[in-house]
């Protein structure tokens, strides 16, 4: 387990309930290419906040590096669309390319 992760588990840890601290902890899973191990703290947040975009950007992209391409659009089209509606430009154009990809 790296620090970066071990430091984020201990935080979650300590307060199950903090989206913020799962949040970080699946960040910090995706850049041990760890997805697998992201996804469940990444449902749990949407489970509790559902209109969290940027945690749907981060699920749509570690179901596509799973190879769960279906998956994947349905979520990078659900993070698009609340992209639209918070008014959030640059994701919205890094979704609409992603998506765009998942097209070819």
């Amino acid at each position: 387990m790296s620090p970066r992760v071990a430091q984020f588990q201990a935080l979650v840890d300590r307060q199950p309930d903090n989206e913020l601290f799962r949040f970080s902890l699946a960040q910090a899973f995706v850049a041990e290419r760890q997805e697998v191990a992201a996804l469940p703290h990444l449902d749990r947040c949407l489970a509790r906040k559902p209109d969290w975009m940027v945690v749907r950007i981060l699920r749509g992209k570690c179901l596509l590096s799973l190879g769960r391409r279906a998956e994947a659009r349905a979520e990078l089209e659900a993070a698009l669309r609340l992209a639209v509606e918070q008014q959030h430009e640059e994701p919205e154009r890094e979704l609409r390319a992603l998506l765009a990809d998942l097209a070819d």
